[in-house]
């Protein structure tokens, strides 16, 4: 092994799981179960704004869970920096969700104040937006399943 100026290459050890992984779970479960229960009875006050954020953390919550078995962490908290994080830890997984997931980072730029927009879906796109959320949840539950955790 080649040494570098602080350490050798041998000395890096496999990334170890990070605690609390089953806290965001589960949060994960019930953001994805209020949004799909206040879709479905069209409570007036999930506006389409409030659906999208519930079902965005619940994303979040998802992504994490993976991440943290895996003992790694996204670079940032967008989806762009989400589903990268995932691309990087699990090669080719996401294939089938990749492009959808980035399409939410369209409905809110929060991050640098002079940019600053919130807008809206349409009520018509959040079952597809919740379909994502539930593939991803199964993907998650795939992942933690051969990892040989608890759900």
């Amino acid at each position: 092994m080649e040494a570098t100026a602080n350490f050798l290459l041998s000395d890096l050890k496999q990334a170890q799981p990070i605690s609390g992984w089953e806290d965001f779970w589960s949060e994960g479960k019930a953001f994805l179960k209020t949004a799909s229960a206040a879709y479905a009875q069209r409570k007036k006050a999930f506006t389409t704004v409030i659906l999208y954020n519930i079902i965005a953390m619940a994303i979040e919550k998802f992504v994490m869970t993976a991440l943290m078995c895996e003992g790694k962490l996204p670079f940032n908290h967008t989806m762009k920096d989400l589903v990268e994080a995932m691309d990087e830890a699990f090669p080719g997984a996401m294939s089938d969700i990749r492009e959808g997931l980035l399409a939410l980072d369209q409905y809110q730029e929060i991050c640098d104040i002079d940019t600053f927009n919130i807008s809206g879906p349409a009520m018509d796109e959040i079952p597809t937006m919740l379909g994502l959320a539930n593939r991803l949840q199964d993907l998650v539950e795939k992942q933690l399943s051969a990892g040989n955790r608890e759900k």
